[in-house]
């Protein structure tokens, strides 16, 4: 199977929940890719020489043939389009209603906890760092990820649909933000971060941002 050249953007530390949705779906695909940084830190990519998307100076961004895309799930579902079943591997269920469930899911994850985002940042999960105790409104996020996650989990299934999802990548590492902080979080939703962070393609993500923190 022969594919075109694709580049990704990535913020420096590869810290970016969304940039590891959008590495890990091509990594499921077998896809190669070409990962290109910008220091988000610094604004560097607020500068008029970055070469990468002009329209929302955000990563992910995706190149491909002359086509650039942000936003992770966009280029989620892109690449599913793009490089489809069954000549490539699938990243979303077969189950047409299943696979609208986990774009539900996914688009839930980036519109709302905004307080676990901003209390728990992904320092915590690939850099070890520890955050003080949540606000009022932090442990009300906290507790609303914990009840839908642990109703979408209820079937006891090791993923999400009974096959793997990229959904499952998203639900894990939002998860995971409380749990590698050490706050209280149900065993079930502690089983099932720990089983999707085993994933080849997350720990491949886990691996980049670890190599650059050291």
């Amino acid at each position: 199977m022969s594919q075109p050249v694709i580049t990704l953007w990535s913020d420096a530390n590869f810290f970016s929940p969304y940039v590891m949705s959008v590495y890990v779906a091509l990594a499921e695909k077998g896809l190669a890719v070409n990962l290109k940084t910008i220091d988000l830190d610094s604004g560097e990519h607020l500068k008029p020489q970055w070469q990468g998307y002009a329209l929302t100076r955000r990563v992910p961004v995706l190149e491909i043939d002359g086509f650039e895309l942000s936003e992770s799930s966009a280029i989620d579902e892109y690449l599913e389009d793009r490089f489809a079943p069954p000549e490539w591997e699938r990243i979303y269920p077969h189950d047409l209603q299943k696979r609208a469930r986990a774009r539900q899911i996914q688009a839930w994850l980036r519109s709302d906890l905004v307080p676990i985002r901003v209390e728990r940042s992904t320092d915590v999960v690939f850099a070890g760092v520890k955050k003080p105790a949540l606000s009022a409104e932090g442990a009300a996020s906290a507790q609303k990820l914990i009840e839908t996650a642990s109703s979408l989990l209820a079937h006891g299934s090791p993923n999400l649909f009974g096959e793997w999802c990229i959904a499952d990548a998203d639900l894990a590492l939002m998860l995971n933000r409380l749990i590698l902080n050490g706050d209280a979080v149900p065993q079930l939703l502690v089983d099932y971060a720990g089983f999707q962070w085993q994933r080849a393609s997350v720990q491949r993500y886990v691996a980049l941002s670890a190599k650059r923190a050291g």
